[in-house]
């Protein structure tokens, strides 16, 4: 199944955190079809803190959503998070985006992601890998929906030179 992912993190070492993040998800989740670059972008909701480095990665797993979940939210832990405030500062934060076309909605879980559409750090590099993607809800390809956009938050190529 193809399976689309944001990578987070705010706190800490924000590019070595990252790389961590994908080593394991590719061990335990699925091989790596495509990544965005990374990105350096302005807080969402919670909006006094440090700025993020995000990333998309699409991934071909055999897992079901859940059990994505599952190993995401390991991942997570394993890299220190803590959840403490929801959109506030971390470590790092794994959020699923898209599995295939399927819309899901459990009490753990809601597929698509149900804000994807209304934030630009995920858009960006999202449409960097898979600009025609249609979201299964709402009909919309993923440079639609970016070009619909009203976040007007900061979203800059990261110099990984730099760190």
């Amino acid at each position: 199944m193809r399976l689309f992912l944001l990578l987070g993190a705010n706190l800490g070492d924000r590019f070595q955190t990252l790389e961590q993040a994908k080593k394991q998800l590719i061990a335990s989740v699925g091989a790596l079809v495509n990544e965005s670059m990374l990105y350096e972008t302005s807080p969402w909701g919670v909006t006094d803190q440090p700025p993020y480095l995000n990333q998309v990665l699409e991934l071909q797993t055999t897992f079901s959503p859940e059990d994505v979940l599952t190993h995401t939210q390991s991942i997570e832990q394993s890299l220190g998070r803590v959840r403490l405030d929801r959109w506030g500062a971390r470590l790092i934060d794994i959020d699923l985006l898209y599995y295939d076309d399927l819309i899901l909605q459990t009490e753990r879980l809601t597929l698509p992601h149900p804000l994807l559409y209304e934030r630009r750090f995920v858009l960006v590099p999202l449409c960097e890998i898979a600009p025609d993607f249609v979201h299964p809800v709402l009909g919309k390809t993923n440079a639609k929906m970016l070009r619909d956009c009203r976040d007007l938050g900061l979203v800059k190529p990261f110099d990984t030179s730099v760190g």
